[in-house]
């Protein structure tokens, strides 16, 4: 099948044959990345867990942010080598739960915090340039992709749309029902709500007008995640499964089954091949998206809290809550994808 192509007969559980043309695929992506040959370095700065790990767009610079009321900034060099220095981001008084750079600039960062502010930073100088205080603890951040907005959702359920540039709300709307991840599409014209039942509710955007309701999944959508080409989404369920949208049908093309406790966190590589995903499990699981097979688990010693592809190489951050050995939080993370420990 082709990058743009989707096989809507295709469910691939275990126990299916295989065609010869799918194995090729198969062997095809593996030769591609010998993921197994790769390694994870660490990385320490936080007092306290590792809520968000995020890459700003071109790749150069990762935030994480922390229970520790913190975000840090990492410049990170694809070959690895050479000390990390990290400007921390210091002022919200509550956990930073979430944060999201800028799509079109690659020293902008947002944080959203549960002591209801919404930060934005210059990743360079560590400086808060801009601040909004909410209704409630913010969750969930994102940018639109032309970075022109901001979505932000809180505890309680409610929505928050910021212009960017006048960094004030324009839009605020209350669900009654347990909204989780959102995420817009890559044009910015569908705007996507996981929720608590089970569903993905699709809104139109920027009316916020409801298009669609996806009976995604047996239990609660957690997660949500948007292929860097455009053509799919996935998303991650307490039901343990991801499963494959096209954006183009809005049908579900595949799930991936290599998980077993709820899926708090997915992700896709720079070029859509591969989806990162993880949970209580103790590894993280690469699958390949067009056949849906598990290529390659990353082991951890902790439930995971978020995973994030590099823009532009195969590098992937992934936090969760590592303990010491004293059961302290260790406030680390990592990222895989090194020629090199």
């Amino acid at each position: 099948m082709g990058k743009g192509q989707v096989n809507h007969g295709a469910r691939f559980h275990l126990g299916e044959t295989t065609t010869s043309h799918e194995l090729q695929q198969t062997s095809r992506a593996m030769a591609e990345i010998p993921f197994k040959n790769l390694h994870s370095r660490e990385y320490q700065g936080h007092k306290k867990k590792v809520h968000s790990v995020a890459w700003n767009c071109t790749g150069t610079k990762l935030a994480s942010g922390s229970v520790d009321q913190t975000a840090r900034i990492w410049q990170i060099e694809s070959h690895g080598h050479g000390k990390v220095k990290d400007v921390e981001l210091k002022g919200h008084t509550d956990s930073v739960d979430q944060l999201c750079w800028d799509p079109k600039h690659a020293e902008l960062i947002a944080t959203a915090s549960g002591d209801k502010t919404v930060r934005l930073w210059d990743a360079r100088s560590g400086k808060c340039s801009q601040q909004v205080e909410l209704s409630g603890e913010n969750i969930n951040i994102t940018y639109k992709p032309d970075g022109t907005h901001i979505a932000v959702g809180n505890r309680d359920d409610e929505l928050t749309i910021l212009d960017v540039r006048k960094f004030k709300p324009i839009h605020k709307r209350k669900f009654n029902y347990e909204v989780n991840e959102i995420a817009w599409n890559m044009s910015g014209d569908m705007f996507f709500l996981t929720t608590g039942n089970g569903t993905v509710e699709v809104l139109a955007y920027p009316t916020l007008q409801p298009v669609n309701t996806l009976n995604a999944h047996t239990a609660g959508c957690y997660c949500i995640a948007i292929d860097p080409l455009g053509r799919y989404f996935a998303v991650g369920s307490a039901d343990s499964l991801v499963s494959l949208w096209s954006i183009k049908e809005m049908l579900c093309l595949r799930t991936f089954t290599k998980l077993e406790w709820p899926v708090r966190t997915i992700s896709f590589n720079h070029t859509g091949d591969y989806i990162a995903s993880a949970s209580e499990d103790l590894f993280i699981d690469i699958a390949n998206v067009q056949t849906g097979r598990s290529v390659h688990q990353i082991p951890c010693r902790a439930a995971m809290n978020s995973v994030e592809w590099n823009p532009k190489h195969n590098l992937l951050a992934y936090a969760g809550d590592d303990k010491n050995k004293y059961q302290a939080d260790e406030g680390v993370f990592r990222i895989f994808g090194f020629e090199s420990a």
